[in-house]
């Protein structure tokens, strides 16, 4: 049903049933997104995700359960960019799809290199280096990382970086958004128990900066 779908709206779409053929099958297509289920035959489409990450940057979409809220986080950390809970609505998986497949755009008015913190951001190249040392980042992380450098003054509310990140118009889950700073936080935190490059802004949610701009 869902490839029917995602042909009748201009995609290419390949599928297989179970866990153990993905990798496989995503070695040999390469394609520009995966949609993965959790609950496959073969192979936990947790350990799917994380063998996805180990050896690509592309995009994941979870489907899940609404019920099943451990696995969305347990998804989420293995890193899968989003989720989308059965049911769902077409309209609301093709937003999603193409959001994800849209690469943060650049401003006319924003300057070739961002700096937050210790970092420099090439945001033409999509590249993200601590002096000589290149950091490699997926393009969702990026995306949240520039999102903060652009606005290095604000504090983000988490539904705020869900609209700037993620592109969501109505209310999400923010558990998103906790994960995925975790997660860039390992990334590129000297020592993540202790973030100075993103900052948590009690009550209110996140900034670029140092505890002591807090």
């Amino acid at each position: 049903m869902l490839q029917i779908v995602l042909e009748a709206s201009g995609f290419e779409p390949f599928w297989v049933a179970r866990g153990d053929e993905a990798m496989e099958a995503f070695r040999a297509h390469k394609p520009d997104l995966v949609l993965l289920d959790l609950m496959l035959p073969g192979r936990d489409g947790v350990d799917v995700c994380r063998d996805l990450r180990a050896e690509s940057d592309v995009p994941i979409v979870m489907l899940t359960a609404k019920s099943d809220t451990s696995d969305v986080v347990e998804g989420l950390e293995a890193g899968a960019d989003d989720y989308v809970a059965k049911p769902f609505k077409t309209q609301e998986l093709l937003a999603r799809i193409k959001t994800r497949l849209r690469r943060a755009s650049t401003s006319a008015e924003d300057p070739s290199t961002l700096r937050i913190g210790d970092l420099v951001i090439d945001v033409d190249a999509h590249t993200v280096h601590r002096g000589a040392q290149a950091i490699a980042l997926t393009p969702l992380e990026f995306d949240l990382l520039l999102a903060l450098a652009r606005k290095p003054r604000q504090a983000f509310t988490r539904e705020l970086l869900l609209q700037e990140v993620w592109g969501y118009r109505h209310p999400g889950d923010t558990r998103l958004v906790n994960v995925h700073v975790q997660r860039l936080r390992s990334k590129i935190e000297p020592d993540p128990e202790r973030p100075q490059i993103i900052v948590t802004v009690r009550g209110v949610g996140y900034r670029a900066g140092t505890p002591e701009q807090q």
